[in-house]
């Protein structure tokens, strides 16, 4: 367990490229272009890191995991405080629907192309697919306990995982705005589209953020549905993959909390209980929080880590985003 005065260089590194950020998209020339403090903080932070790929180590190292696990979290949360129950209601059925479609043909095509064609080991094939499918680096981490490997196998996996994930999940965010103006808003739900394929939660807040209030947030409401499949899914691994004995530790199944009180937040939000100003500061700081999170998801986005572990999980990697975009569409087209 980290302490928490070991956190403090990690936390002032991410903080420092956030604030950059942020202070660059003050600038008009920037917002024309739909530019939000989230995608720039991560090209910042993926920049630096494979500049100086010491930033992602050492003393920095347990800042960096902390933002990625409680600022981003607690960011996802606050979020809540954009939506309402309503607007929640009223994608749940058609979001419910593309999710579990999504979810389980991503499972399925990250298998059979990771196991039988690229012939990769069950566990980088399981957390690969699991990012892709469900949440990004937040399933990674999840799933890791439920897999029978030596820890320090699997760790070393889990970091490919995640790299892949951050890589194609920063892709996205460069290109689902463009398919955007591509296919405009008459195609299906795009809201929809972008909740059901992107990877990580606060890459769906930043392209959600670039395009507009309305796919925003349908984008995140979709996103969280996804979220909770974790639960589920986590519950699959554990039964089929899992090692009854191999830790010598009961395994428990992780709630992702985070997910349940971005639900809470949504319905006190749509209460309209708390005074305006303290609703507004509150969304803030979780456009902040994220922001962070993704400077520090960015430094993570090491390419010269990649290379060590082959070009298979690459090429994983690249199939799942290809089915996520292609098939998430045709998917998304058919249910609109």
């Amino acid at each position: 367990m980290v302490k928490n005065n070991g956190v403090f260089p990690g936390v002032l590194l991410v903080a420092a490229i956030a604030a950059t950020a942020w202070g660059f998209i003050q600038w008009d020339g920037l917002r024309q272009y739909g530019v939000s403090s989230l995608t720039l903080a991560i090209l910042i932070g993926a920049v630096l890191g494979n500049i100086a790929p010491t930033l992602g180590k050492g003393r920095f190292r347990p800042g960096l995991v902390f933002a990625q696990r409680r600022f981003l979290r607690a960011g996802v949360a606050l979020y809540g405080f954009n939506l309402s129950a309503q607007q929640i209601v009223q994608v749940g059925s058609t979001g419910i629907l593309v999710d579990l479609v999504m979810v389980t043909s991503t499972l399925l095509v990250g298998w059979t192309l990771g196991r039988r064609l690229l012939g990769m080991d069950r566990e980088t094939v399981l957390l690969a697919s699991a990012g892709s499918a469900i949440c990004g680096a937040a399933a990674v981490v999840a799933t890791v306990p439920m897999l029978p490997s030596d820890r320090g196998a699997v760790a070393e996996k889990s970091a490919v995982a995640v790299a892949t994930v951050v890589l194609f999940g920063t892709l996205a965010m460069l290109l689902y705005p463009a398919i955007h103006v591509w296919l405009g808003d008459g195609v299906f739900d795009f809201g929809v589209y972008v909740g059901s394929t992107v990877h990580e939660v606060a890459q769906v807040v930043a392209i959600g953020s670039a395009i507009g209030e309305d796919v925003a947030g349908n984008a995140v409401i979709v996103k969280m549905i996804r979220v909770m499949l974790l639960v589920p899914f986590l519950m699959m691994v554990g039964l089929f993959f899992g090692d009854r004995g191999g830790f010598g530790e009961k395994r428990s199944v992780p709630i992702p909390w985070f997910a349940v009180m971005f639900v809470v937040l949504a319905g006190v939000n749509s209460l309209h209980i708390l005074p305006v100003p303290l609703v507004d500061a509150l969304r803030l700081a979780g456009v902040l929080l994220l922001t962070v999170a993704m400077a520090s998801l960015g430094i993570d986005t090491n390419l010269a880590r990649m290379g060590q572990a082959g070009v298979k999980p690459l090429l994983l990697g690249a199939g799942l985003f290809v089915h996520l975009v292609f098939t998430g569409g045709l998917v998304n087209w058919l249910a609109a």
